[in-house]
């Protein structure tokens, strides 16, 4: 049977690393006090479509329900559990998820992610222990060839609240800037040459703690965008000191997901560009629940994490060559070797797969291993 656009079977080493991804970021998330939360994969499509969440209907896989409401395949983690935490006793401060999102504007409509949501917590602190986390969880990995960058929604909302433009024009100067088409930015924001000139500039304003320095200096008069900076500037001296080698700024960065509200990171990997995680703080979303919050989280691509382990490679291979008489025995044998890929046959089609094969033989009633 043929399957829709997106969808995919999926077998063997893909789905033995997906599984050894998320049994490691349940222990580093265990460790570091998370509790666990999961939501369902069906929800109302108003929970991400309302002003608040912002998201497009469009990209989401939906269907009318007999009571004639829109329903979804769960497209967001992030709003789904701010839902779900309204109910919650605010003590518990750290939560952990794990499992899919299902999007149409994506290469496959499903997307495996691990993430992590910190609520009633000092800003600081929250994004200090989401970023933390995440060198944590890569670390434990083995993945060490991947940088961090940071950018803030408040650079990009404090320089054009003078243009007093309307939602439709502030979109497309939003979106302008995310595709970094300079011409256009400048285009859009004509009608004050100055703020024109510095969004333009921004469009370039990436790079390491250089550009932090320059932009600490040229918002000096500036007390929003002097706090903004300084604080980026925190941020990535805490990664410094921990031991992250490459932190970089993205200053002329603005939302991809209409409810961020501060700072905003993202994880890439050197080798290849793709990004690994991605996340910020997103106090704004508790509004719809008639709540003031403090909330930051991140979530992992578990999909391109997975590519980069290969777990069959740490394992040896083992074959117990046996017999129906034999297979009681065989099975105790196969106890002795817990730290293996052990594998009972009747008969060895093709010994190269394995990295050592055993055989059971009987001798006076008695059963003996001899390898072979």
């Amino acid at each position: 049977m043929f399957l829709p656009a997106g969808s995919q079977d999926e077998i063997g080493n893909r789905l033995n690393n997906r599984s050894r991804a998320y049994e490691l970021f349940r222990k580093i998330t265990f460790n570091r006090n998370y509790k666990q939360i999961s939501t369902p994969v069906v929800e109302y499509a108003n929970t991400f479509t309302n002003k608040h969440a912002g998201m497009d209907l469009r990209n989401m896989l939906k269907w009318f329900s007999k009571e004639g409401e829109i329903e979804v395949l769960r497209p967001d983690w992030t709003t789904a559990i701010a839902r779900a935490l309204v109910n919650q006793h605010p003590s518990q401060l750290k939560w952990s998820y794990q499992g899919s999102v299902f999007r149409s504007d994506k290469d496959g409509i499903e997307s495996r992610q691990a993430g992590i949501e910190v609520v009633h917590t000092p800003t600081f602190l929250g994004e200090s222990e989401c970023l933390l986390t995440a060198v944590s969880y890569l670390k434990e990995l083995q993945i060490d060839s991947y940088l961090i960058e940071l950018g803030h929604t408040g650079i990009f909302d404090e320089l054009t609240a003078p243009l007093q433009l309307d939602e439709i024009e502030l979109e497309k100067l939003r979106i302008a800037m995310h595709d970094k088409r300079k011409d256009e930015v400048y285009q859009i924001a004509s009608d004050n040459k100055e703020i024109a000139g510095q969004l333009t500039e921004l469009v370039d304003a990436f790079g390491s703690f250089d550009i932090i320095e320059y932009y600490e200096k040229h918002w000096k008069d500036n007390d929003r965008l002097l706090e903004i900076i300084q604080h980026i500037k925190q941020l990535a001296s805490l990664l410094k000191e921990s031991g992250v080698e490459d932190v970089l700024v993205d200053l002329g960065r603005v939302k991809n997901l209409p409810y961020y509200c501060g700072t905003m990171f993202r994880g890439f990997l050197k080798d290849n560009g793709a990004t690994c995680f991605s996340g910020g703080r997103y106090d704004k979303l508790y509004e719809q629940f008639n709540e003031r919050i403090s909330a930051v989280g991140l979530a992992f691509d578990v999909d391109v994490l997975s590519e980069k382990l290969d777990i069959t490679d740490q394992y040896e291979k083992i074959c117990i060559l046996a017999s129906e008489e034999s297979h009681v025995y065989a099975e105790t044998i196969r106890q002795s070797y817990s730290n293996c890929i052990v594998d009972i046959k009747y008969e060895l089609v093709n010994s190269d797969e394995f990295d050592k094969v055993i055989q059971i033989v009987k001798d006076d009633n008695n059963y003996r291993v001899v390898e072979k």
